[in-house]
């Protein structure tokens, strides 16, 4: 397999740091585009929403926006055991993860008689993306939804793209049914967060838009932000793999293709001190492609976003690491915890041989829907909090305003804000 390969101890600094300075949608071509279809979505309504579905897919066969009940409780029936009970299983997992992060009310005296509480509620309407079309995530919907409902979100609604023949996946569809959603919508790309944001004939608007999706979903969420609420840029997959010599070449390699199989976007990439370990991932991966489905969607996702990076310590390999700001971060190291510890820029870490990015992807609890693009700087994975937002809630006594009224006379002249003292000083003067 060839990927491009850097010496970051020979590389010019200016290209490290271009390499730093990413973006969830860094074409600039396509944040204009989703813009425009987004636009065109607001003006036009269901009629626009139609249209987009003809020209880019993901509606239904039958041409409905809503995804009626009797297809959710039919592939809730068609869907194999086996991939219900994994799906109650992960469920389960998602829950017991979550269940732990809804934010509790407190409240603080700073001085005798002055009071401030910050207090937490739920969101009232939010709306999920599903991503979906050529492949089927049943588990992003599950990451999705199951911390609004523990959140208590007043309504929720799923928005995911029909496949290639306008139909859709049972086992998204039998999830849907296990979470009991009622309202759901076959719509994909700019389109669909065009159509959640504004709303629709259809489509009432929501007030905040979570969950993944490819450049152009991402694209849309960053236009559409201001008007609506969003979770994070969670644009194309990511994955980066730290490891040195004492790492097993054959699962480093099956953990860095494991989220290239995503999509032609996918990043992929090794950060390593030793040159010869990566040549061995490199032949790894060659070997073990032929055993997958989707191996020249894999290959094509590494040609064009692959990226071995050889560093002269495992330090410089830790601290490019760090920079990066992956989105999936797998640390393969002689001493795993310690390197990881180092790690302040991930948007979620998996530590030593036994833990591969899919565990994560799937079944340990721990939420996909994570910050691309070297976002994992600012964003962490979506969580519980999200799906609420809070409220700072002041009291004061007569007592508690006496003891701060000489700090805003001072800082209300210091300003030039005389109003801001006079609101403070009536309240102690007798009515003339």
């Amino acid at each position: 397999m060839t990927m491009r390969t850097i010496d970051l101890a020979a590389s010019d600094p200016a290209a490290v740091a271009g390499l730093l300075r990413r973006s969830p949608v860094p074409d600039e071509a396509v944040r204009r585009r989703a813009a425009a279809i987004v636009e065109d979505v607001r003006r036009g309504g269901d009629a626009a929403l139609r249209a987009a579905a003809d020209l880019y897919g993901g509606g239904l066969a039958g041409g409905e926006l809503r995804i009626p009940s009797r297809l959710v409780k039919q592939a809730a029936r068609a869907a194999s055991p086996a991939t219900v009970a994994a799906l109650v299983d992960a469920a389960d997992a998602i829950r017991a993860v979550h269940h732990p992060q809804r934010p509790v009310d407190h409240t603080v005296e700073p001085k005798p008689g002055v009071e401030v509480t910050r207090a937490w509620s739920p969101l009232r309407r939010v709306g999920v993306y599903v991503p979906g079309g050529l492949a089927a995530y049943a588990s992003s919907l599950l990451m999705s939804v199951i911390p609004a409902q523990i959140a208590g979100v007043g309504e929720i609604v799923v928005a995911t793209p029909a496949g290639p023949g306008g139909e859709l996946s049972d086992a998204l569809l039998a999830a849907a049914e296990m979470l009991a959603l009622d309202e759901m919508y076959a719509v994909g790309g700019a389109q669909a967060i065009a159509a959640l944001a504004y709303g629709t004939g259809t489509i009432p608007p929501v007030d905040k838009i979570v969950g993944p999706g490819n450049a152009w979903v991402t694209a849309a969420k960053l236009a559409v932000f201001g008007d609506v609420g969003i979770d994070l840029p969670a644009g194309p997959s990511e994955a980066m793999e730290l490891a040195d010599a004492t790492a097993d070449p054959r699962i480093v390699a099956a953990d860095l293709i494991s989220q290239a199989e995503h999509g032609p976007d996918s990043v992929a990439v090794l950060v390593t001190p030793d040159a010869g370990f990566a040549a061995d991932v490199l032949a790894q991966v060659d070997a073990l492609l032929p055993r997958l489905e989707r191996a020249d969607l894999i290959r094509s996702a590494l040609a064009a976003q692959g990226l071995v990076v050889v560093a002269a310590t495992v330090d410089d390999a830790v601290t490019f690491a760090d920079a990066f700001a992956p989105e999936h971060l797998s640390v393969q190291t002689a001493d795993p915890e310690a390197h990881a510890a180092r790690i302040t820029n991930a948007g979620s870490v998996f530590l030593g041989h036994w833990s591969p990015h899919s565990a994560g992807d799937y079944a340990t609890g721990a939420n996909h829907v994570l910050p691309t693009g070297g976002l994992a700087r600012a964003y962490g994975p979506l969580s519980v909090e999200d799906y609420g937002s809070w409220r700072q809630v002041q009291r004061l006594t007569e007592a508690g305003l006496a003891a701060i009224r000489p700090t805003v006379a001072a800082i209300a002249a210091a300003e030039g804000l005389t109003a801001h003292r006079l609101s403070v000083d009536l309240r102690f003067e007798e009515e003339p």
